[in-house]
C-alpha cells in the first residue's frame, strides 16, 4: 500500500459513514473516521480518547453509529449492559479490545451499583499501561490478586448521559440528531456487511503499514492543546499525519473546533470547575490593585458582590460564603491560611502569598502577544496564531461572544463559537432551570 493509498482509505471510510449516519456537522464524520482508524494502532498511539455519541432524544442514530463502529474498529465488543468491573477487566486482559457501550445514560447512571468501579476502569484505561487488581482462582491458594490490563478504546452512546467531569474531559463528543429529512440510507446489514468488513480490513492494513511510524511520532498541536486535551487529540493527529493527503489539515480543524467549543462552554458557564478553583479566580478578580493585605471579611464581601450565584444565598451550597468556608477552600486549593500581621487586627491574606499560586494555576497569566484582561480565564491567543479566536477567515469561535449572548438572551445561529454542541448544551441548561 503506497502513501497515497493511506489517505484514500480514510476517505472511503468517511464516505461510507456519510451514507448511513446523520450529523449536524459533517466534520464529525472525519472525527469518527480517525477514531475508528486509531483503534487499530491504539498501543502505538499511547492514549485513546473516549468517544461520546450524544443526543438529546432517542432515534438520533446512536446505535447505528455503534453498529458501524463494531465492524470498523479493532476487535470490537458490544457491551449493552455492563454489570461487573471484574468481567470488563478480564475481557481486556488478553488483548486490546474496542469497547462499545450503548445506552450509557442507563448503564453508567450514577445511582446504579458498581458504576463507580466501572467509571474508574474507563478513566484509567485511556492511557497505555493501566491495570486493575482482580481476584482469580488459584489451585494452591484459593484466590489470588492479579493485575489485569484495562487499556482500551471506548465508545459510549446515550441520551445526554450524566458522566462525571473527569470522564467527560477524556471524551471527544459527537452530537447526533434525528434524520427527519431522510437524507441517509438505511443500514441493511444483509446487503452492506461485506463492504464494511472490507473497509475494516483496509484500516487494519493501513495500521500495520504505519505502526512503527506512529509510535512516539512528534506532531504539531496548537499551543493551548496541552494536558488532557493533548492526550485526546494527539492520537488522531498521528493517524492523520501517517495517512497524509488532506487529513492533517482536517484534524487541525477538528482540534481548533474542539478547543473553541471547550472555551465557549467555560465562558457560558456550561463547564463546571471545582469551587476552590472558582474561588481562586474570583479572588484574583476582586483583589484591589493598591492593596498588599486584605482582611478576610472584606474579601468575603467582595466575593459575594462579584459572584452572588456562586457565593451568595442563591448559590447551590444554600448559604452565603463565610470566612470559615472561604478559608477552608483557600487552604484546600493552595495550602495557604489567613494571618494576623503583627499579632493585632483582623486576620486576612497577603497578595504576595497568593500570587505564586495564581501563577501556577494560570490565573492572571497573559502570554506574549495574547489579548484579554489579566485575571480573566485564559487570555486569548493573538490574531493569526494557531488556535486564534480572531483568525482572518472569521470562522473561529469567539467564546466571549457566546458568553455575552447568553447573558443578554441574544444567541443566534450566527453567534461566533455557537456550534451545534454548544447550542445543545445551552438548550439543556435552559430546560433545567
Amino acid at each position: 500500500m503506497s502513501d497515497d493509498d493511506y489517505s484514500e482509505v480514510l476517505d472511503r471510510v468517511e464516505e461510507h459513514l456519510g451514507r448511513y449516519i446523520a450529523v449536524p456537522d459533517d466534520r464529525d464524520l472525519s472525527l469518527l473516521t480517525l477514531w475508528a482508524a486509531h483503534t487499530h494502532m491504539a498501543i502505538e498511539c499511547y492514549t485513546s480518547p473516549r468517544l461520546l455519541l450524544d443526543s438529546t432524544m432517542p432515534g438520533s442514530g446512536k446505535t447505528t453509529v455503534l453498529d458501524h463502529l463494531a465492524r470498523l474498529t479493532c476487535d470490537a465488543i458490544q457491551a449493552a449492559a455492563l454489570s461487573s468491573p471484574a468481567l470488563l477487566a478480564r475481557v481486556l486482559d488478553d488483548r486490546i479490545r474496542t469497547v462499545l457501550i450503548d445506552e450509557t445514560d442507563r448503564s453508567l447512571a450514577p445511582d446504579k451499583p458498581n458504576v463507580g468501579e466501572l467509571i474508574a476502569i474507563l478513566n484509567s484505561g485511556y492511557r497505555r499501561g493501566a491495570t486493575r487488581p482482580v481476584l482469580v482462582p488459584d489451585k494452591e491458594k484459593g484466590w489470588v490478586s492479579k493485575e489485569m490490563a484495562t487499556f482500551c478504546p471506548v465508545a459510549m452512546a446515550g441520551n445526554s448521559p450524566r458522566l462525571p467531569d473527569d470522564t467527560r474531559s477524556r471524551c471527544l463528543r459527537v452530537l447526533l440528531m434525528p434524520d427527519l429529512d431522510g437524507t441517509i440510507e438505511d443500514s441493511d446489514w444483509e446487503l452492506i456487511e461485506d463492504d464494511v468488513v472490507l473497509l475494516h480490513d483496509m484500516l487494519a492494513a493501513f495500521a500495520d503499514a504505519v505502526r512503527d511510524q506512529i509510535a512516539g511520532m512528534p506532531v504539531d498541536l496548537p499551543p493551548s492543546c496541552i494536558g488532557r486535551a493533548k492526550e485526546k487529540w494527539r492520537p488522531l493527529k498521528r493517524v492523520a499525519v501517517a495517512a497524509g493527503g488532506h487529513w492533517p489539515e482536517i484534524v487541525d480543524e477538528l482540534i481548533r473546533r474542539g478547543l473553541d467549543e471547550d472555551r465557549a462552554e467555560r465562558d457560558a458557564g456550561l463547564m463546571s470547575e471545582p469551587p476552590g478553583m472558582v474561588l481562586m479566580r474570583d479572588l484574583h478578580r476582586v483583589w484591589p490593585d493598591d492593596q498588599t493585605f486584605v482582611p478576610t471579611e472584606s474579601l468575603v464581601s467582595m466575593l459575594v458582590a462579584r459572584n452572588p450565584e456562586m457565593w451568595g444565598m442563591a448559590s447551590a451550597y444554600g448559604k452565603q460564603l463565610t470566612a470559615k468556608r472561604m478559608g477552608s477552600l483557600i487552604s484546600q486549593a493552595s495550602k495557604i491560611t489567613s494571618v494576623r500581621p503583627g499579632g493585632r487586627g483582623p486576620r486576612g491574606y497577603h497578595r504576595a502569598t497568593l500570587a505564586p499560586v495564581w501563577h501556577r494555576l494560570g490565573i492572571g497569566r497573559k502570554p506574549s502577544g495574547a489579548t484579554g484582561d489579566p485575571g480573566e480565564s485564559g487570555a486569548r491567543p493573538a490574531p493569526h496564531e494557531p488556535g486564534s479566536q480572531h483568525a482572518p477567515d472569521g470562522k473561529r469561535g469567539v467564546p466571549d461572544a457566546v458568553r455575552d449572548a447568553v447573558s443578554t438572551g441574544g444567541i443566534t445561529d450566527s453567534t461566533p463559537g455557537m456550534t451545534p454542541r454548544v447550542q445543545a448544551l445551552i438548550d439543556a441548561q435552559e430546560a433545567n432551570r
